[in-house]
């Protein structure tokens, strides 16, 4: 199956930033992307997903980011090209250390895309960065998942492995994206117990649980 291409990021606010001002700054960030001419021929699509702040929080889900985007990418070498465009070094990266922890490439991750139900996106999405347990490898996580990469209650499910060295600190194996109509549908489907209990018994014994993050967002922001 062809796969498309992704960045997605796990990223952590400038700490300056209160929680509830991050998702204004990022909207204001990608603002400037949309300026760059090459950005633009680059990146097809962009997703800022903020994490939930309002209601109950999502049981298993990290409170130590704050939002995972997801850009879909002309093709993989434009993952590569984009780190040294002119433009982008002139007029994104020196925004970055306003609304981010560090610069964006630091915590990138270059993905294909497998889209394995096929419904629209919505308004919430829980975000699973997987890192398999010591000892099983990443194609035994990957046929773990696409048989039984499921949650309760969610309409697209799109799996994304991980198709480039990630950087210090994110290697996670796989992304996996799990859609819901709202923030209080997902509660409703999930929050018995904490979301990596809901997975197939299959596919959580190839994890590794405390190096994976799971994240309950909601779309901010997205263009086109």
């Amino acid at each position: 199956m062809t796969e498309r291409c992704k960045m997605i990021y796990l990223a952590r606010r400038n700490p300056a930033l209160r929680d509830d001002q991050f998702s204004q700054a990022w909207r204001e960030h990608s603002a400037l992307g949309a300026g760059c001419t090459n950005v633009r021929d680059k990146v097809l699509s962009v997703m800022q997903c903020s994490r939930v702040l309002q209601g109950p929080p999502l049981p298993g889900a990290a409170t130590d980011y704050d939002g995972v985007n997801l850009l879909t990418l002309r093709d993989v070498q434009a993952a590569t090209d984009i780190w040294n465009d002119p433009e982008t070094l002139a007029i994104m990266r020196p925004d970055e250390p306003r609304v981010f922890s560090t610069y964006v490439r630091h915590f990138t991750l270059v993905c294909g895309e497998r889209v394995l139900r096929d419904q629209p996106r919505e308004a919430c999405c829980v975000v699973g960065f997987l890192k398999a347990r010591g000892g099983v490898s990443a194609s035994s996580l990957a046929a773990a998942t696409l048989d039984s990469a499921d949650l309760p209650g969610a309409g697209r499910v799109v799996w994304n492995p991980v198709l480039l060295p990630p950087p210090e600190g994110y290697d996670f194996d796989a992304i996996t994206e799990w859609w819901y109509p709202s923030a209080d549908a997902a509660r409703a489907a999930l929050a018995a117990q904490v979301v990596r209990n809901h997975l197939d018994a299959g596919l959580q014994s190839r994890l590794d649980v405390a190096r994976s993050v799971f994240m309950f967002t909601q779309v901010t922001h997205s263009r086109p």
